[in-house]
């Protein structure tokens, strides 16, 4: 039963080919017809569909049941549809199957558009997948089942399909950059204050959400601080140079208490076990992942080079700073690059081009102006120089040697300040390794899009599964959405929030869909239009008949609605 359900929902993986079903239905062959307003989601899941990232998800997903009368690939791109909108809840899924795209991307036997007999209102008419269905449903599957399904689901069975079975077919499809940039990271996921969130921890946290040891503070620093309910994801990104896409490669969700560099080194471990070695080549970390012996087996067994700044109260970082004080480096000066300018269009009206001349030249003046009235302060940075020290071991727990960077930052009172960056691999130009761990404050902004803008930490249930079933499907359909802009050409999109990637993709056209067997030709209104026109006599009949024939079924689908 299970074998033939499978081999039914197959059937439902429509592959786009537009010269293949117009030459079927001039021939006057066709399955079904369905008028559309294109939207990004049925584009989305088409893009992984045709691929197979979907079907290899479903292949993978470790599932509690032996026995699946709904396919595999229903439930996960179902979740995948209620993290595309923003929505957690599965009791959710009838309104968002009803306004998303996933219904298109699937063909008429998933669920077409039917008017409501009683209502009047255009409905979903869904075939289901077994015979136990007494009513005629409006969605492809029960919102029960996919909370059912995703609280069965063992939560570290689920994190290492993600890590080993999700990255693995990222791998396939040539997603990971050959320069082999990965940041490690981690962030506190709040939840409010009730014990029965299972496996969160209480910890202090100061005005800015970070964890404190109140034994160490005084009265006054103690009151600005607040005892909050927390989880920890550890995550690792995978990014390029150019920050152009991010794709997690590894997570792990764990009890706030628990400290995160013993985990982000598991996780990368675990990549190289999974993935091979020469993937993860470089690693960008902050100095919460201090850890001589770990940095030094990154580098040793797997090749891995691991930037990561120093403490201020390390013996190494006092030497270097020693040796900047005492005039021995030679620093050179680090400017920022610039912002990715604005593309301006080919040609530009004289008048345009003038007005455009003249504010830069105000600009220039207020600026001026404000910096004369101003008095230096301190906190004025006038430069920023970059200088190198070469094969340190006063990192004694580090069985490497190390390479700093020294950064040193100017200000207007004449005050000087020093960060350093510790780095396994040889530098050749400080500026660029200053540059590159620039990238790991872009894992901030992610974090922040993703909990605002995708909810990652608004949990509706309390138990632990769940919550790890919110988190990796989120981060999956971050993910996916990520490579989907990227082969479309819309990398200009990544690095915008869920929403405004959707409003920038949404104004698409009314297409046309043609079904035929496992294929589908996508249409305009006026394309659809010519080859009907166009149609010889026999082929123009045999389509009438089936027309009719459709109809007619349609027109009594839904008299015995379930319930809603």
């Amino acid at each position: 039963m299970a074998e033939s359900t499978e081999q039914t929902s197959a059937a439902m993986l429509f592959e786009r080919n537009d010269a293949l079903v117009v030459e079927a239905f001039r021939r006057g062959e066709f399955d079904y017809v369905e008028g559309v307003g294109e939207v990004s989601e049925a584009d989305f899941f088409r893009a992984i569909t045709d691929r197979k990232v979907l079907q290899k998800l479903a292949d993978t997903y470790p599932s509690p049941c032996k026995k699946h009368d709904v396919p595999l690939w229903v439930y996960i791109a179902s979740d995948i549809s209620l993290r595309f909108h923003g929505v957690h809840r599965f009791h959710a899924f009838p309104y968002v199957v009803r306004s998303g795209g996933m219904i298109h991307a699937f063909g008429p036997q998933m669920g077409h558009k039917v008017t409501h007999p009683q209502t009047g209102d255009v409905s979903l008419r869904c075939e289901g997948f077994n015979d136990k269905n007494e009513y005629d449903r409006q969605t492809p599957c029960d919102q029960d089942y996919l909370r059912k399904m995703a609280r069965r689901t063992d939560a570290k069975l689920l994190q290492r399909w993600f890590n080993r079975d999700v990255v693995g077919i990222f791998k396939q499809h040539h997603a990971f950059d050959s320069e082999g940039i990965f940041i490690g990271d981690a962030t506190y996921l709040f939840v409010p204050d009730n014990s029965h969130y299972e496996g969160s921890s209480v910890l202090l946290f100061d005005e800015h959400n970070h964890p404190v040891d109140g034994r160490n503070l005084t009265a006054q620093q103690r009151a600005r601080c607040v005892l909050r309910r927390c989880y920890k994801l550890v995550s690792l990104i995978h990014t390029n140079r150019a920050a152009e896409f991010f794709f997690y490669a590894g997570l792990e969700v764990t009890a706030g208490k628990d400290h995160e560099s013993p985990i982000l080194y598991s996780l990368v471990e675990q990549f190289v076990q999974f993935h091979g070695q020469g993937v993860l080549k470089r690693l960008i970390v902050d100095r919460g992942f201090l850890d001589g012996p770990e940095i030094g087996r990154c580098k040793q067994e797997w090749g891995i080079d691991v930037l990561i700044p120093a403490r201020r109260n390390m013996d190494i970082y006092q030497d270097v700073v020693s040796l900047a004080a005492g005039g021995v480096l030679d620093f050179q000066p680090w400017v920022p690059p610039p912002p990715h300018p604005r593309p301006l269009p080919m040609h530009r009206p004289e008048r345009i081009r003038k007005r455009e001349e003249a504010r830069q030249q105000t600009l220039l003046r207020r600026k001026a102006k404000a910096q004369a009235q101003t008095p230096a302060a301190s906190t004025t940075l006038i430069r920023s120089e970059v200088a190198t020290v070469t094969g340190l071991e006063t990192f004694s727990t580090c069985p490497v040697p190390l390479n700093a960077i020294v950064n040193r930052e100017v200000y207007a009172d004449g005050h000087q300040d020093y960060w350093v960056l510790l780095d396994t691999a040889p530098i050749n130009d400080p500026t660029g390794g200053r540059q590159n761990y620039a990238l790991r404050t872009t894992i901030e902004e992610r974090h922040r899009q993703l909990k605002c803008f995708s909810d990652l930490e608004a949990f509706s249930s309390c138990a632990f599964r769940l919550i790890v079933n919110q988190v990796v499907f989120v981060l999956l359909t971050y993910s996916l959405l990520q490579w989907y802009l990227l082969r479309a050409g819309r990398k200009e999109l990544n690095p915008k929030t869920r929403t405004r990637t959707l409003e920038l993709l949404r104004p698409t056209t009314t297409v046309i869909l043609i079904y035929y067997q496992h294929y589908v030709a996508c249409l305009s209104p006026l394309q659809h239009q010519e080859l009907v026109l166009t149609l010889n006599e026999q082929a123009r009949k045999k389509i009438l008949a089936k027309t009719r024939r459709l109809r007619r079924s349609l027109a009594h689908q839904l008299d015995n609605a379930r319930p809603p």
